[in-house]
């Protein structure tokens, strides 16, 4: 398919102009809003099938012109890796070059507590979006300009996190009702594989994510949000579930900022105005 600047992506329904080089993506279609709700100006594109979108700027502390501020681009991905590949496919068609996924996890070392947040460093790739990407062996590993801006971001927020590699899945229920599956031996052969290796937490988009953006040649990095960790509350530590997740939204937002602060070359004028709380509203 030969692309224009008028051509529209087949499934965001957006065209070159309709989007920002810098994105957030996030798997729920209705965090979208939430996200928005952190950027200035911020109104909503378009949504279509489990793709919402919005467009707002990260705006500097103390002024209200919109032109003070760094555009951003806010859009879900929906559950997995295929439509995950899909956006980050015609996001990139329409002009983004740089992701920042905020989604939730489980965390499966038993240091990974409900509420903390979980840097992606890489993934195992247990899914198959990736395969159609890339041989197996080639490994599905985030941007390390974008990793070192979310761990950044995070230190300068204050926030509890972890950082190395993760679980990428296809199944949602493979994890969490083991037993009933026909391949449940190989799931639990796998699963304390990955305990045994450090493994710090599961989830399903971000292997994809990161092996799309390779094959693309564009940025990507993932933080992600612990809801709970099935590993600490089979050895009795049964902790309360964590389900807001402002504190990887603002990491996120916030690595953005550096990341186009680093971007332009520019080494004060992010990092003055972004230890002012008000720089995020």
């Amino acid at each position: 398919m030969k692309y224009t600047s008028e051509t529209r992506a087949f499934h965001l329904k957006t065209k070159s102009g309709d989007i920002n080089r810098y994105c957030i993506l996030t798997g729920d279609p209705g965090r979208t809003e939430e996200i928005a709700g952190h950027l200035q100006d911020a109104y909503h594109v378009c949504t279509n099938r489990e793709f919402s979108i919005y467009n707002g700027n990260i705006s500097y502390a103390g002024t209200g012109e919109k032109s003070s501020g760094m555009p951003v681009t806010v859009c879900s991905t929906g559950i997995g890796g295929p439509s995950a590949a899909i956006a980050l496919e015609e996001l990139v068609q329409c002009g983004a070059d740089t992701f920042i996924r905020i989604g939730t996890c489980g965390g499966i070392a038993e240091k990974v507590i409900p509420g903390d947040n979980v840097i992606a460093q890489a993934c195992v790739r247990q899914e198959g979006t990736s395969r159609e990407y890339a041989p197996i062996e080639y490994p599905a590993a985030a941007n390390f300009e974008i990793t070192a801006a979310l761990v950044r971001a995070a230190e300068q927020l204050g926030q509890r996190f972890h950082i190395g590699v993760i679980q990428s899945k296809d199944s949602f229920y493979g994890q969490h009702d083991t037993n009933r599956m026909p391949v449940s031996e190989e799931l639990r052969a796998k699963w304390t594989a990955w305990k045994k290796l450090g493994v710090l937490a599961s989830e399903m988009e971000a292997a994809a994510l990161f092996t799309v953006s390779a094959a693309l040649g564009v940025r990507c990095g993932a933080v992600l949000h612990t809801i709970w960790n099935q590993e600490r509350y089979a050895a009795g530590k049964h902790d309360k579930e964590s389900q807001d997740t402002t504190s990887g939204i603002l990491c996120a937002i916030r690595a953005l900022a550096l990341t186009a602060e680093r971007d332009r070359g520019e080494n004060t004028l992010w990092t003055e105005k972004i230890q002012d709380s008000s720089y995020l509203n």
